[in-house]
C-alpha cells in the first residue's frame, strides 16, 4: 500500500475509475533542497507552498531567509506534540545562533534573549508569571475605552476624505496607539515604534534588520528609564515591581518581546480580518447589521491566514526521530500554524473538518500566547468601532489584486484601500471629533442613537 507521504502509482491511460483527465503524479521532492518561505512567491500564494511541502511529510526543509534553513511542522498532530513536550525541545537558541550568519535579517526574530520566549522551565514560568499577572491589571472595560479612544483619534484623520489604506492608516496604528499607551509612554512615540517592528520583520537586508534592532532597542531603553525616573499604571510599571523581581536586563528584553508580539501580529490580524470582510459576500450585510460579524471574521483568519504564520522556534535537546524525521540536536524546527491548520476543511465557518480541533493561531502549551484575550478583545473592538461610525465601507480595489508582504513570519497585506461616504465635521454629532456624548467608554447603544447609525456589532 502506498505510504501517504509517497506519490500514488500511476492508474493506466483512460482508466473508468477517473472521470477527469489522468495527470501526472507530483515527483518525490528533493530532501536536500529547503523551500524558499520568503520572496513573492511564497507572499502570494502560500498555501500552495504548504500543499508542496506536505509532500516531505509532517516536517520539510525550508529556507526562511538566505543561508539560514530550518525544518517546518507542517502537520497539526505533530505540531500539537512538539508544542507540548518541553523536555525533548528547547526554546534556547544560542547554539543555533553560532551556525548561521551573525547579520542574518531574521535574527532579530530568532536571536536568544532572557525572556519568556526562549527560556525553558523554572525561568520561563518566573518570566510568564510577570507578563500575566500584570496584563490581569488591565480591566476588560478600560481595555475597550483605549481602543475606542483610539479608533476615534484615527478615524478623526481620515473620515473627512472618503477613502483611507486600512492598512497604514488604521490596521497597523491600533496596536502601536494601544501598546505605546498601555506601557506607559505619550503617541509622540508610535511612530518609531511601528517603524522599527515592520524594520525587524520586513528586513531584506543586514543592514536593515541591525538599523531596526538598533532602533526598537532604543525605544525600549527610554521607555524603561522614564518609569525607573517615576511610575505609573501601566505595564512597564506593573514588570518592575511584580515580586519576580526581574533585573534590568530581563525587564528589557520581556518587554522588547511583549510589545513585539502584541504590535504586529495584532495589527495583521485586524488588516486580515477587515479584508475578509470586505471582499467576501457572506459580509456584505455586515457592516450594516448582517448575519456574520467581526468575531467570526477574525476567527476565520485564525484558521486560514493567521497574522503570525510560521514561528515556535524550538530545539531538540538530543538527536530526535520526530514523526518520520531525524532531527540534529540543536536544529532549528518552527511549527507552520496556516500549513497545520490548513489540513482541515474550514469553509464552515468557526467549524473546522473532520479532526479538526482548535486552531494554532495562538501556538500551544507550556508557550502558548498568554494574553490571547487581550488581543481578541482589541481586534474585535477595534474592526467594531470602524464598522460603526463607517457603515458603508467598501473595497477600493479588486480583492485579486490585493498584494501581501514578504517575509517568512507573517501574512500581512502591503495595502487594503477602502472607500466610504465621508463624514465630516459640519454633520453634527455625526463624527467621533464632534459627538461629545459619546466618549471611549460609552456604551455602543449610544453610539447608535446619537449617529443614527446601526452598529456593526449589534445584531
Amino acid at each position: 500500500m502506498t505510504s501517504p507521504h509517497q506519490p500514488g502509482a500511476a492508474p493506466p491511460p483512460g482508466c473508468p475509475a477517473h472521470a477527469a483527465p489522468y495527470q501526472q503524479a507530483p515527483a518525490q521532492p528533493d530532501a536536500q533542497t529547503p523551500v524558499k518561505l520568503y520572496g513573492p512567491d511564497f507572499a502570494a500564494d502560500p498555501h500552495r507552498i504548504y500543499a508542496q511541502l506536505r509532500q516531505y511529510g509532517a516536517l520539510a526543509p525550508v529556507e526562511i531567509a538566505p543561508e539560514v534553513t530550518a525544518m517546518l511542522v507542517t502537520d497539526y498532530r505533530a505540531a500539537l506534540d512538539l508544542l507540548h513536550d518541553d523536555q525533548t525541545w528547547s526554546k534556547d537558541s544560542r547554539e543555533w545562533m553560532t551556525t548561521v550568519p551573525a547579520d542574518s535579517p531574521v535574527m532579530p526574530m530568532l536571536m536568544w534573549r532572557p525572556n519568556i520566549f526562549y527560556a525553558d522551565g523554572p525561568a520561563h514560568v518566573r518570566y510568564r508569571d510577570v507578563v500575566v499577572d500584570s496584563f490581569k491589571l488591565v480591566e476588560p472595560h478600560e481595555l475597550r475605552a483605549r481602543v475606542h479612544q483610539a479608533a476615534d483619534s484615527l478615524i478623526r484623520r481620515f473620515g473627512a476624505h472618503g477613502e483611507v489604506d486600512l492598512i497604514g492608516d488604521y490596521a497597523r496604528l491600533i496596536p502601536l496607539l494601544m501598546f505605546n499607551n498601555l506601557f506607559g509612554m505619550p503617541d509622540s512615540y508610535s511612530d518609531r515604534l511601528i517603524e522599527a517592528i515592520a524594520g525587524m520583520l520586513d528586513g531584506t537586508s543586514p543592514e536593515e534588520a541591525a538599523a531596526a534592532n538598533e532602533a526598537y532597542t532604543n525605544y525600549i531603553m527610554e521607555l524603561v528609564g522614564s518609569k525607573k525616573a517615576e511610575r505609573g499604571p501601566d505595564l512597564t510599571s506593573w514588570f518592575m515591581d511584580h515580586p519576580n523581581a526581574l533585573n534590568d536586563e530581563e525587564l528589557i528584553h520581556n518587554i522588547i518581546l511583549t510589545m513585539g508580539a502584541g504590535n504586529e501580529p495584532l495589527a495583521n490580524l485586524i488588516g486580515n480580518a477587515l479584508s475578509r470582510m470586505l471582499s467576501d459576500d457572506r459580509y456584505y450585510n455586515t457592516l450594516s447589521g448582517g448575519a456574520l460579524t467581526a468575531h467570526d471574521a477574525i476567527n476565520e483568519v485564525l484558521w486560514n491566514d493567521p497574522p503570525l504564520t510560521n514561528y515556535s522556534a524550538h530545539f531538540p535537546v538530543r538527536d530526535v526521530f520526530f514523526h518520520g524525521t531525524w532531527v540534529r540536536k540543536g536544529q532549528l524546527v518552527m511549527v507552520s500554524y496556516a500549513a497545520a491548520n490548513s489540513q482541515f476543511d474550514t469553509t464552515s465557518l468557526g467549524t473546522p473538518g473532520s479532526g479538526g480541533g482548535s486552531h494554532l493561531a495562538w501556538a500551544a502549551g507550556p508557550h502558548a500566547c498568554p494574553v490571547k484575550r487581550h488581543a481578541l478583545l482589541i481586534a474585535t473592538t477595534a474592526i467594531e468601532r470602524l464598522t460603526a461610525w463607517l457603515s458603508d465601507i467598501e473595497l477600493a480595489v479588486d480583492p485579486g489584486t490585493l498584494q501581501w508582504r514578504n517575509g517568512a513570519f507573517h501574512r500581512a497585506l502591503v495595502a487594503l484601500p477602502a472607500r466610504f461616504t465621508p463624514i465630516t465635521p459640519d454633520q453634527a454629532g455625526a463624527t467621533p471629533w464632534h459627538n461629545r456624548d459619546s466618549s471611549p467608554s460609552s456604551s455602543t447603544r449610544s453610539e447608535a442613537t446619537s449617529t443614527g447609525r446601526r452598529p456593526a456589532s449589534a445584531h
